[in-house]
């Protein structure tokens, strides 16, 4: 597609239900069934949202195209928010490294109460346009971001009771701008979503939205992390380029165990590095152990951490 839309959920009155979207057409939160319906029962008349659950064979009408009357009227008022994959994509497109191209390109937003780190692209000098659309369309298109290529559908994680798995469901998203609804192309949600160029990027930003999801869920009980959860967090989201230069360190080396194929891997190839961030993340926060660690490394570190605080508390000891 060739852009976003207006939040649709927070016009709705749903921000609340509705974990603050890991992209702007799409929602997703770890829900049971009764949740489901309810959220489905409650969803005002008036709302964008159609409250008809979709699955990847259901059958839809849409298509987005040049010729059609509202092309670009999507691009000009966005809020769309960015994912992992999202990222490397365009800074790659725009030749700059992550921190770069967020620093030019996003406006950064806290996702929930504990103020976890997100993104959303930023928009042209006094307007809601985005940076990236030109007359002609969108001039990124080919790597544009996750919430662009899904509209117009609604994507929801959803954890069926009694189960551990988080499915993917699906909504139709309708706007009195939008005309695709109109053409008379069908097509079923799978091959939309194939149109779209959308298993890559679902398949890199999946474990990055469980790790949302997870926290999210779990937040009363873990309590808020720590500034350096949450330093860890943004690198391991949205700057693969110091991520990388992390795991070559010799502190990272010293506790986690990578084989040399394995490391080579990691610094040559961005894709399997964000997967491997991820991974990271789920041990460092939710202590989903997935990466071997070195025993007398993890040891070593916990003492040269005991000695720096004792230094430190002797330290303040001193000056008073």
């Amino acid at each position: 597609m060739h852009g976003s839309q207006i939040d649709y959920r927070a016009r709705a009155g749903y921000a609340d239900r509705l974990i603050l979207p890991p992209m702007r057409t799409r929602c997703a939160k770890k829900m049971t069934q009764s949740d489901l319906d309810n959220i489905k029962h409650e969803i005002p008349h008036q709302s964008p949202l159609q409250p008809v659950e979709l699955d990847a064979d259901s059958e839809i009408q849409f298509d987005c195209h040049k010729g059609i009357s509202c092309f670009n009227a999507c691009c000009r008022n966005i809020d769309i928010t960015l994912m992992p994959y999202d990222i490397l994509r365009l800074k790659r497109r725009v030749g700059l490294t992550s921190s770069q191209w967020v620093a030019n390109f996003t406006v950064p937003y806290p996702m929930d109460a504990h103020e976890m780190p997100g993104l959303k692209m930023a928009t042209k000098a006094g307007s809601s346009e985005c940076v990236f659309l030109r007359e002609e369309g969108c001039s990124v298109y080919e790597d544009r971001p996750s919430a662009c290529r899904y509209y117009a559908l609604g994507s929801m994680g959803v954890r069926r009771v009694a189960s551990a798995k988080v499915d993917d469901i699906y909504f139709l998203v309708k706007e009195p701008h939008c005309k695709g609804h109109d053409e008379p192309k069908r097509l079923t949600v799978g091959q939309y979503r194939n149109s779209q160029g959308l298993e890559k990027y679902d398949e890199m930003n999946r474990e990055w939205r469980d790790i949302v999801l997870k926290k999210r869920s779990a937040g009363p009980t873990i309590g808020k992390p720590s500034a350096r959860s949450m330093q860890l967090f943004d690198m391991c989201s949205y700057d693969m380029d110091n991520f990388r230069d992390f795991i070559a360190t010799d502190g990272f080396s010293q506790v986690f165990a990578l084989d040399a194929d394995e490391q080579t891997a990691l610094m040559k190839d961005e894709d399997k590095l964000l997967l491997f961030a991820c991974r990271f993340l789920k041990q460092v926060l939710f202590g989903e152990m997935t990466i071997a660690v070195k025993a007398d490394g993890c040891r070593a570190r916990l003492e040269k951490r005991r000695r720096a605080s004792a230094t430190s508390e002797q330290e303040n000891a001193d000056r008073e």
